[in-house]
């Protein structure tokens, strides 16, 4: 089986995050770039959304997922997010990174970036 990847760029979510007593207070912009591995030789065949990783489908997953979320640390958010990629889409392979931008002086973005899951 051949892996191709769907990808999503630069979603930008409002959600709680930090550990601060202020960042406990406010909402932050947090943008997140996935590439998740799949076949899509099915759904270039049929040209049927439903033979495909919906890319639509997750964004709104986790659009819902972590604007109601309220971690502390990125790197705690960023696995929650690979477990609900790979559980509820059936992704065996997924890259996430995990930007928090402004969370530095001086830099554009700092954040994490993991990889879950075995990309054949």
């Amino acid at each position: 089986m051949s892996m191709d990847i769907v990808f999503i760029k630069d979603l930008k979510i409002e959600t709680v995050i930090g550990i601060y007593d202020w960042e406990r207070k406010i909402r932050q912009i947090i943008s997140l770039d996935l590439d998740m591995a799949t076949d899509i030789k099915k759904a270039a065949n049929s040209d049927n959304i439903e033979d495909t990783l919906n890319y639509k489908a997750v964004a709104k997953r986790l659009i819902s997922f972590v604007g109601a979320s309220e971690y502390e640390l990125v790197e705690t958010l960023a696995e929650k997010i690979c477990e609900i990629v790979m559980t509820e889409f059936n992704v065996p392979w997924v890259r996430l990174t995990l930007h928090k931008p402004g969370a530095v002086s001086g830099s554009r973005s700092v954040g994490v970036m993991i990889q879950r899951g075995v990309r054949s």
